[in-house]
Parts: structure tokens; sequence; C-alpha cells
């Protein structure tokens, strides 16, 4: 499958109307992006534009919590690194009954705020809208286990790893998707004379 750009894409799995829904949502954006990782890439999922409508948000935060149950995992507690993780979280919480909460950074380190807390030996899914290289996944791994909780599962609407990734838990996403990335120094756009645009919320190499 191609989206513009020159550059293939492959879906390696998830349910077809997943994508079909970013599509309508205007969330497969196409042009020159610099990622949280620091890698440039030609698309870029924008998941905001996706949960911006409360009803799909509600319908994939449902999808993937009953993934989870079905692969055997139902958390006391949802945690997700703010911000892209924060709806998402919330809604997937909403289809198991449970808690929400939610990570963020001071400085650069990923913590909880707010009064937020977990007790020793809760049982936590931790959820996150794309994963990438996993990196805030861990960090949000990090957080909860230092606080005494144990992390059962993961989840995501878009695993956009390439199968690289593995955790010690269930993970479970809506759709896998390859997308292109390259180092700076390698990327065709910049060498074409393109200039970059930061579409997330996070610094790079946080």
């Amino acid at each position: 499958m191609r989206w513009g750009g020159g550059a293939t894409r492959e879906i390696i799995g998830g349910v077809s109307d997943i994508l079909d829904i970013f599509k309508r949502q205007g969330a497969l954006l196409e042009g020159h992006f610099l990622l949280s990782s620091g890698l440039h890439s030609a698309q870029y999922l924008q998941c905001a534009r996706v949960l911006m409508d409360t009803k799909i948000a509600s319908d994939l935060g449902g999808r993937l919590a009953a993934q989870l149950k079905a692969a055997g995992v139902t958390p006391a507690v949802v945690v997700a690194p703010a911000m892209g993780g924060i709806v998402v979280g919330h809604e997937v919480a909403r289809g198991f009954g449970c808690r929400s909460l939610f990570t963020e950074r001071e400085g650069t380190t990923m913590t909880l705020r707010r009064g937020f807390a977990l007790a020793p030996g809760e049982t936590v899914v931790v959820v996150e809208d794309v994963v990438t290289t996993g990196k805030s996944t861990r960090e949000v791994i990090a957080v909860v286990e230092a606080a005494g909780a144990r992390v059962i599962g993961i989840a995501s609407l878009v695993d956009r790893s390439s199968g690289t990734l593995a955790f010690e838990v269930p993970f479970e996403s809506l759709l896998k998707i390859a997308v292109d990335t390259w180092a700076a120094g390698a990327c065709p756009l910049c060498a074409a004379g393109s200039t970059p645009i930061k579409p997330g919320s996070r610094p790079n190499n946080l």
C-alpha cells in the first residue's frame, strides 16, 4: 500500500476499519516531520484528531479494553503518559470500570502529580496513543514499579514499532503499521531541501 511521498508503508495487522477512521478524521498526515525520537518521517499519525470525536474515542477505548480482557488482562488502574495518552487511557479505563491516571514530566523526569497515587501491589495497564520506540512506555512502567504497583499489560491505539518491541507482559494494539523513518543525516526529504516540523507535544529525545 502506498500513501504518497513515494515510500511504501505496510499494514502489518489490525482491524481494517481503524485505518479508515484515521483517514476520515484527517489523522494520517503527509509532510516532513521530526519525531520525538529524533528521527524524520514523511508521515505522522495525529491521534488527537481521532480522539477529539468522543464517540470514536469511547469506541476505540472499549475495543482496546476488550482485547486486553481477551488476553486475560484486567487491571485495577490504567496509567497513561501525558499528553497523547490521556484521552485513550481514560477511555480504556472506562471499558474496565477502573481509575484512570496519567504521568507528566517534571523537567525530564516522568512522574505522577496532581495527587495521583498507586497502592503497592495494584495491577496496572499502561496505555498510549502510538508506540514507536517504547521509550515513554518504559518510563511509565518505571514510575508504576517505583510506587510498588505491578504492570500486567500494555496497550496502544497504534503500534508503529514494526515488531521491534519486546515487553514482558501482553501488548495489545488496534493497528500495527510500519512507517518509513530516517536519521537526520540520511533523510531524503532534508536532502531535497525540506525542513521538518515537530508535530507532537514532547521535546525531542525525552
